[in-house]
């Protein structure tokens, strides 16, 4: 189980987490708010709503693993 989707198609079995350019998007706003003159105290602590599960199948074709139908399902995408 990892975080970004990099090291999920490197190879690892599954990731859930955040969608990383939305996380990157936002983060890039804040930076402008502060080059702006924002102080950083005063922001809002911003935190992702959103995540999902990527499902690698090769990688569990290789370790010989049969995940369940319903973690299947649940998936936001399966990797083939």
């Amino acid at each position: 189980m990892v975080y970004s989707r990099e090291t999920l198609e490197a190879g690892a079995l599954m990731s859930y987490g955040p969608n990383q350019v939305t996380v990157f998007k936002r983060t890039a706003g804040y930076v402008v708010r502060i080059l702006k003159g924002e102080k950083p105290a005063g922001l809002p602590v911003d935190q992702p709503t959103a995540f999902g599960l990527i499902i690698n199948h090769p990688t569990t074709k290789s370790l010989g693993i049969a995940l369940p139908a319903t973690l299947l399902a649940r998936a936001e995408e399966v990797i083939d």
